[in-house]
């Protein structure tokens, strides 16, 4: 691989315009400098501020531009640069491309709020090849799904099931309510805890909830297996919306104060 990378244009699924890009190690990569100029911002904020994040990837490299000049360049992955572009102040792009970023950012949430809230969401421009990828991964999920009975709540299952079917078809998925997966981390972010004192919290917590089930119905809540964000998964008690009242019961008696407390430190 030479030190140089050569710059060429591509095309941006779902924005009607092309993006100065290289290929690097395999990897489309969007020079910065050339999207920031396109939305007619400035570059050296942006980059500073994607420096600051996370889930940002920033490469800088020695480019080789469309008039065959040598320029160190700030390029970022295909990921950062979707990210990136959902974090886009509208207000500040040039006319031409305001209703581009208007619309791509309405996009974005609307694929978040599925994603997260509904288990997956389908683009509608999405290829025959990617539809078929998808299909194919739904059916081994719902294979899974079979395999798994006896061995996970069956209201969790079918949730999950409802779910992989939904998006198998492109739609929402249909959920009685009751029955929807609630984990004792999201009911505790829900009392919108600082970091520290969630965790600081939500070991005892957990345990007094099982105690309060098992008081409750005789038996200890089932098992489930919970996919993390680092790809990892973990068993976890597996309890649903119809024990929120429970959960709140074990929260009014024990942690009451700490909501009080968060409260009176925001006033």
């Amino acid at each position: 691989m030479t030190n140089d990378t050569t710059l060429a244009t591509i095309p941006v699924p779902g924005v009607d315009a092309p993006i100065t890009a290289a290929e690097i190690d395999g990897q489309p990569m969007v020079s910065l400098r050339h999207a920031c100029d396109a939305l007619g911002i400035d570059h050296s904020k942006q980059l500073r501020k994607l420096k600051t994040k996370s889930w940002a990837t920033v490469d800088l490299r020695a480019t080789v531009a469309v008039d065959g000049k040598a320029r160190e360049m700030a390029m970022i992955d295909r990921r950062t640069f979707t990210m990136w572009l959902a974090t886009i102040d509208e207000k500040r792009v040039n006319e031409a491309a305001r209703p581009v970023i208007v619309a791509y950012q309405a996009e974005a949430a609307d694929a978040l709020d599925a994603y997260f809230h509904d288990g997956g969401v389908i683009n509608p421009r999405a290829t025959e090849h990617q539809a078929n990828a998808l299909i194919f991964q739904a059916r081994a999920q719902m294979e899974l799904c079979q395999a798994a009975q006896g061995l996970i709540h069956p209201d969790h299952l079918e949730a999950r099931a409802r779910v992989v079917l939904a998006r198998g078809l492109g739609e929402h998925a249909e959920l009685d309510q009751t029955r929807k997966p609630l984990y004792t981390q999201d009911f505790l972010k829900g009392k919108n805890l600082s970091r520290t004192k969630l965790k600081s919290v939500a070991g005892v917590f957990g345990k007094r909830v099982k105690a309060a089930y098992i008081a409750e119905h005789g038996r200890e809540p089932e098992m489930y297996p919970l996919d993390l964000s680092n790809g990892q998964t973990r068993e976890v008690r597996a309890y649903t919306e119809a024990d929120r009242p429970l959960m709140e019961q074990v929260w009014r008696e024990h942690y009451a104060p700490l909501t009080l407390d968060v409260a009176a430190v925001k006033a």
